[in-house]
């Protein structure tokens, strides 16, 4: 299979270090579907001689039985295994593949292009270094073209291919080639790509893929195997401050208590000091224990087990940190979150917070705004749907440990799983903290401030079905209210509750509760209450509906 060179037959030990000696690179393919993508990776693994000749066997009967090019070869087939994605000529789930060349080695995301599986292609992303993003030269940018880019640009990928391919089917028109990549230098210019690279292709006819084609004189650049080879891979998280999030404390006998984990950044030797971001207790490492030995230094991406010097409390889910350079330890992240999931996002419904090692309950308790793929702009939405994204404020029920995702992929990012169905349902890369402020927190006002405005007549608050929008859980944010309320509910609010809708209201302080408090007691209505950096949360629902019921059953104290 892979590489015909001369160290295999005469030094295969030389041959074996050569090729551990080579470096790495991680890219994914992303774009609409049927722009090409499976096409092209099986035209690399063809060209770079991948492929076994049983394989190679395989694939000539398939591209017969099942192919889409009339009995030629269909290298589409070198990545679409499952019998659904050959019955339908689409790529549903994410493919990895491994190959190299006399320069590089190589691993590659196929990630599919339906809207139905973003998820997929955000998870293919997570790790990749380069995108190749492809477009169909007929059809020019499209909105999954648009989707993907902004989740790559999310998911920390700075470089990009603009592979415009199908360019045989357009007769190699260089007009049509440049106007494609002027819309697409326009559209990702908010994007913050550090370099865009725009190859002009026919992957199933190899132009422009190993070797430069004769049938585009007009394009001076590189092939797109040259620019995957000679890529420069930039640094890794050595260089950050240390992070390794405590994955299982190792006990095996009383002499003995070590902290394992992957080192997510940052180097450590025998001696440096550390420190336990959750308590702030600090010790010194006494040793660096492997399998095969104790080492004088690791580095990111080693698993290791670091004993310390001191006997202090350290847990799964806790992170051990350099004393100059703390993850942020907080309970209020702001983060972009991908909705993966059939069933819309619910504020104010706990789930599951996941991040390296810790899992906390936490709940949405509010969507900043959404973000429309087509134009970039922001948008105002009361929830996140199936593969929509949006920047949220989350609140957990702990404090934890993490890093912003632009610093630090590994400690920047998370999941949120549904407690019953246990599904992951989105994933978030983390922007900033919102730290309480100790001012901000007491905001609650005290009692003699409340007394001291209760001559003033309480604020009306009107609510109806035509001031709630959507469904689901809704907002009421009345954080800025600093005196006494009273709720005005027409029927059709309650009628609103009645079909499983909820309601989250936001208020200053206690001495706004017995408002809620009183329209819940009058009309038969439950409600959760919560205190949070803002002041307190109350959600109301009616007991009896589906939502309802399984809230107060699973998720509090219903009242």
């Amino acid at each position: 299979m892979a590489h015909q060179s001369d160290l295999i037959e005469h030094d295969i030990l030389a041959y074996l270090k050569s090729q551990e000696e080579k470096s790495l690179l991680r890219f994914i393919t992303c774009g609409s579907v049927d722009d090409g993508k499976s096409t092209l990776i099986g035209r690399l693994l063809w060209d770079s001689k991948m492929v076994f000749e049983d394989q190679l066997a395989a694939l000539e009967a398939d591209s017969k039985r099942v192919g889409t090019q009339g009995g030629a070869i269909d290298y589409a087939l070198l990545l679409d295994g499952l019998q659904a994605e050959r019955e339908q000529g689409i790529t549903i789930d994410v493919a990895y593949r491994f190959f190299s060349t006399d320069r590089r080695k190589f691993i590659v995301a196929d990630t599919p292009g339906h809207e139905q599986y973003t998820r997929n292609m955000v998870t293919g992303a997570s790790t990749a270094q380069v995108a190749v993003i492809l477009v169909d030269a007929r059809k020019g940018l499209l909105t999954q073209t648009r989707r993907h880019s902004f989740l790559v640009s999310l998911v920390g990928i700075r470089h990009v291919v603009l592979a415009i391919n199908k360019m045989d089917l357009i007769d190699f028109d260089q007009q049509k080639f440049d106007a494609i990549r002027r819309d697409y230098d326009q559209f990702a210019a908010p994007l913050g790509f550090a370099s865009i690279t725009a190859i002009p292709l026919s992957a199933l006819n190899g132009d422009n893929m190993i070797e430069s084609s004769a049938n585009t004189p007009w394009y001076n650049g590189p092939t797109l195997m040259e620019f995957l080879e000679t890529f420069q891979v930039e640094g890794d998280n050595r260089a950050l401050p240390f992070r390794m999030p405590v994955q299982w404390v190792n006990r095996p006998n009383l002499d003995f208590r070590g902290f394992c984990g992957t080192i997510a950044a940052g180097t450590i030797r025998p001696g440096d000091e550390l420190r336990v971001a959750s308590s702030g207790r600090s010790s010194r490492v006494a040793r660096i224990v492997t399998m095969g030995g104790d080492l004088a230094e690791a580095t990111a991406g080693q698993a290791v087990t670091l004993t310390l010097a001191d006997e202090i409390d350290v847990s799964r889910g806790d992170m051990l940190t350099a004393p100059e350079a703390p993850p942020i330890h907080a309970r209020h992240p702001e983060a972009h979150l991908v909705w993966m999931h059939d069933q819309p996002l619910q504020p104010g419904q706990i789930y599951l917070v996941k991040t390296a090692t810790a899992v906390t309950p936490g709940r949405v308790t509010g969507v900043q705004y959404t973000v429309d793929v087509n134009t970039l702009e922001q948008k105002q939405a009361p929830t996140l749907g199936l593969n929509e994204i949006g920047v949220v404020r989350l609140e957990l029920d702990r404090p934890i440990s993490f890093d912003s995702y632009s610093q630090n992929r590994d400690t920047g990012s998370f999941i949120l799983i549904d407690r019953f169905s246990n599904a992951t349902v989105a994933a978030g890369m983390v922007i900033t903290a919102l730290p309480m402020d100790p001012q901000k927190a007491e905001q609650t006002l005290s009692s003699a401030e409340w007394q001291g405005t209760e001559a003033a007549p309480p604020r009306r608050i009107n609510l109806s079905e035509a001031t709630i929008n959507g469904t689901g859980v809704n907002v009421v944010d009345l954080t800025a209210e600093t005196g006494p309320i009273e709720f005005d509910a027409s029927g059709s609010f309650f009628d609103y509750l009645g079909k499983g809708n909820r309601i989250l209201f936001r208020l200053r302080g206690l001495g706004q509760l017995a408002a809620a408090a009183n329209l819940a007691y009058q009309h038969t209505l439950s409600f959760e209450f919560d205190r949070t950096a803002e002041g307190v949360s109350i959600l109301l629902f009616k007991r009896g509906t589906d939502a309802g019921s399984k809230i107060s059953g699973d998720e509090g104290t219903g009242i």
